[in-house]
């Protein structure tokens, strides 16, 4: 049975003119994919007018709480004391967002009481993956 934590977050997205605009977001962390967590925003915090979901990997969390982590679409580095930003890169530009740490610590501790890191289902995981390159051929 798959088991689904979701936490909603309140955070500021930082604008260009450097504005923080409050939103909440919700993390979410499924066994189905233990591998990942995913952030999901409102229609109204999206350009499209749409819901959105990132989805990168729960160890990146893991070690952008404590030191700047990531090279890719998504990278994340502790802000002060208190803050950490996740910054999310995509072809129609960036979103660059900062979080309550102690939230974004919760919200990890929580989803290691479900599957402890190292513990994951590596099987579900590689086929879930392949599923997604390859339709399901």
């Amino acid at each position: 049975m798959e088991t689904t934590i979701e936490l909603p977050a309140l955070a500021r997205l930082v604008t260009a003119e450097d504005r923080e605009i409050p939103l909440t977001a919700t993390l979410r962390y499924t066994t189905g994919d233990p591998l990942a967590v995913f952030v999901d925003f409102p229609a109204e915090a999206a350009l499209e007018g749409e819901d959105v979901s990132w989805t990168f990997a729960r160890s990146l969390l893991d070690q952008g709480l404590r030191t700047p982590a990531g090279h890719g679409d998504v990278q994340i580095w502790p802000y002060g004391r208190t803050r950490t930003v996740v910054e999310f890169h995509s072809p129609f530009g960036l979103a660059l967002l900062q979080f309550p740490t102690a939230t974004l610590r919760r919200f990890l501790v929580r989803s290691y009481e479900v599957v402890a890191a190292g513990r994951e289902d590596m099987g579900t995981a590689v086929e879930r993956g392949l599923n997604a390159l390859f339709g399901g051929v």
